[in-house]
């Protein structure tokens, strides 16, 4: 009941999704077929750019706009370590060095303080991750790499349909990136990606990485990998992308239930003043986390933990990495997070039950009189 429904929101475009899918069928363009096309064009209409290069997921996403970037082995790449893996793999699987700094404790988006003190001459760019549905401080971190002259990398994998400043996510760095996975707030069938860019040189270099460094048939001039959006997942967003702004006006109504009705055991997530959220998560700051996680598990409510442990204490990263600054809103942030569940097809007596089930937790007493 509390998951992600995606049947619910089938059902609703049924008969439209259906219909593209039977199409692409029909006509047997399953790569780069002309569904493709028209989707790159809605969603730089959408997010309010000149260019977007549809890819095979999030991960390649980040890892092609590190290549554009001509971001080599020993290069640096800063970046945060209260994300999921995939921006420092991204970074070590090209060779570079991730370097993490500690984020801003209200919003656990990258804190630009701590940026200023990482930029070092062998900085190559910037990894910002827009988190938990909401974009970073673009504006001092822009102004910061612009200094330097360091290309700024959005990784908007959970903020796609968010605004800073009246701007959509994806609209505010030289590239951004942003993945497709059915969780995501506009999501596919399976695994996809985007990435989106102003620059015409940097949209063609994408292009050309993304079909085994070709700019021709069998014309290899560079590197490249295979990672392109199959037509059948086009078809799907391209219908999906028909109805996100009236599901992102619905997750917000959900969060702005939940904000109001959150006893004082909860610290619910801050949304800057200049921003939009489209609450990719609802993540709140709790006491006795992993206690109140197992026991909404026996409510059948799945909260969870995003993220339990920092990056540069992975096994995979930690001798990989570098560290600039003090960590303790990253250490604070990994110890007390805890995400309830939110999507646009929930209802508001859901997340009646959900606060209900945390009172219990809190004030077990009050709850059984």
């Amino acid at each position: 009941m509390l998951s992600l429904d995606l049947n619910k929101q089938y059902q609703r475009i049924k008969e439209k999704v259906d219909k593209r899918l039977q199409k692409v069928i029909d006509e047997g363009q399953f790569i780069l077929g002309p569904e493709v096309d028209e989707l790159e064009k809605q969603l730089t209409s959408f997010v309010g750019v000149k260019h977007c290069v549809s890819v095979g997921n999030g991960t390649d996403a980040l890892m092609m706009a590190l290549m554009a970037l001509n971001v080599q082995h020993g290069d640096e790449v800063i970046t945060t370590a209260f994300t999921f893996a995939a921006p420092a793999e991204a970074i070590c699987l090209i060779g570079a060095i991730p370097v993490f700094v500690d984020i801003d404790p209200s919003t656990y988006t990258m804190d630009p303080d701590g940026i200023e003190l990482a930029i070092t001459d062998k900085t190559k760019a910037i990894l910002v991750v827009s988190l938990f549905g909401q974009c970073a401080d673009f504006d001092r971190i822009n102004r910061l790499a612009g200094e330097k002259g360091i290309p700024v990398i959005e990784d908007a994998a959970q903020s796609f349909g968010a605004t800073y400043q009246g701007r959509y996510s994806c609209n505010l760095s030289n590239i951004a990136c942003t993945s497709f996975f059915p969780s995501k707030p506009l999501a596919c069938y399976g695994d996809g990606g985007a990435c989106f860019t102003d620059d015409p040189v940097l949209a063609a270099r994408l292009r050309q990485i993304r079909a085994h460094g070709q700019t021709d048939r069998y014309q290899h001039v560079s590197l490249g990998m295979n990672s392109r959006l199959d037509t059948l997942q086009a078809a799907v967003l391209l219908e999906k992308l028909t109805i996100f702004p009236e599901e992102i006006v619905w997750r917000n109504e959900l969060a702005l239930a939940y904000g109001a009705s959150l006893n004082d055991e909860i610290k619910a997530p801050v949304v800057r003043f200049d921003n939009t959220c489209v609450f990719a998560q609802y993540t709140v700051e709790v006491a006795k986390r992993d206690e109140l996680k197992n026991f909404l598990k026996t409510r059948q409510i799945p909260a969870v933990i995003h993220y339990p442990k920092p990056l540069y204490q992975q096994l995979a990263f930690r001798d990989r990495c570098k560290i600039v600054g003090s960590m303790q809103h990253t250490e604070y942030a990994v110890s007390c997070v805890l995400s309830l569940p939110i999507h646009s097809y929930m209802e508001k007596q859901e997340i009646r039950c959900i606060v209900d089930a945390i009172n219990e937790f809190y004030f077990p007493v009050c709850a059984n009189f």
